[in-house]
């Protein structure tokens, strides 16, 4: 069993930076996947990126390559998402995710494990 616990978010203007973080409790963390997702009211929940065990391979969505990088430290068993660069588009609630598993994948389902959520907004 792996409790999630997220932290970060807010409101910031076009172009600024934010950072994640989601702190991982229970056991084995260094075996879980971890992903985050994004979803705004009416809409599908959105893989936004996910990093492997060990942090070695990354995977991200077209919308926020090049702008957002995710990273973990199993050391403090927590992982982050770094947001630069932001645009009024990315406005979402965030959600990380865990799952035992070698492969990264990006359907929600995949993952057995997720954070509270947090709110990130982005204004013109």
């Amino acid at each position: 069993q792996v409790q999630l616990v997220q932290s970060g978010g807010g409101m910031v203007q076009v172009g600024e930076t934010l950072k994640l973080s989601c702190a991982a409790s229970g056991r084995a963390f260094e075996t879980h996947a971890v992903a985050w997702f994004r979803q705004v009211p009416g809409k599908a929940r959105e893989f936004v990126a996910a990093i492997s065990r060990t942090g070695i391979v990354t995977k991200y969505a077209d919308s926020v390559k090049g702008r957002f990088t995710i990273s973990r430290d199993n050391g403090k068993s927590t992982v982050y998402l770094q947001m630069n660069s932001l645009e009024p588009e990315d406005t979402a609630v965030y959600y990380c995710a865990a799952a035992v598993r070698v492969t990264l994948i990006i359907a929600p389902a995949a993952y057995n494990y997720w954070g509270q959520g947090t709110q990130v907004t982005v204004s013109s």
